[in-house]
């Protein structure tokens, strides 16, 4: 027997479907609405002027203003370079990801990074463990199709 909590709550289904009328689909793809057509109208010409001004505010110690530009500014990731052994069969992998491991522990690379590229380094040892067993599946294939034509 369940034991209850609380008192029954019933779930109401979102209404799903069209949220317009047939034959209507609504505003095409790409299209503004009307507010953001007037913003634009009104700022037209003045975003170089806008741009300085927020400048000088971060400039003048507004921490948000400052984070703001520098999150629009600064690229999101940066480019890293690893000197790490070639990848022939998936056995490799092991030794790649020591190799990403110490750059990780030398401060070389983030573990955030590290993560990134062990998933890089995994999808890459499917694709090799995939490609081989297409080419075993081959050899199947074309040692079954001799003993065929062998076969009286």
């Amino acid at each position: 027997m369940r034991r209850s909590d609380g008192p029954d709550v019933t779930q109401v289904p979102t209404t799903r479907g069209r949220p317009f009328a047939n034959g209507n689909s609504g505003r095409p793809p790409g299209s503004k609405n009307r507010t953001s057509l007037l913003a634009a109208a009104l700022l037209e010409g003045k975003a170089e002027e806008l741009v300085r001004k927020a400048v000088e505010v971060a400039l003048g110690g507004d921490v948000a203003m400052l984070k703001f530009l520098l999150g629009r500014s600064l690229p999101r990731e940066r480019l890293i370079t690893l000197d790490l052994p070639p990848m022939v069969s998936a056995d490799d992998a092991v030794e790649v990801l020591g190799h990403i491991m110490r750059a990780v522990s030398k401060g070389l690379i983030t573990p955030s990074e590290a993560a990134a590229l062990g998933t890089l380094v995994n999808s890459y040892t499917r694709a090799i463990d995939m490609a081989d067993v297409v080419k075993r599946m081959d050899l199947l294939e074309a040692a079954i199709q001799i003993k065929e034509r062998r076969a009286p």
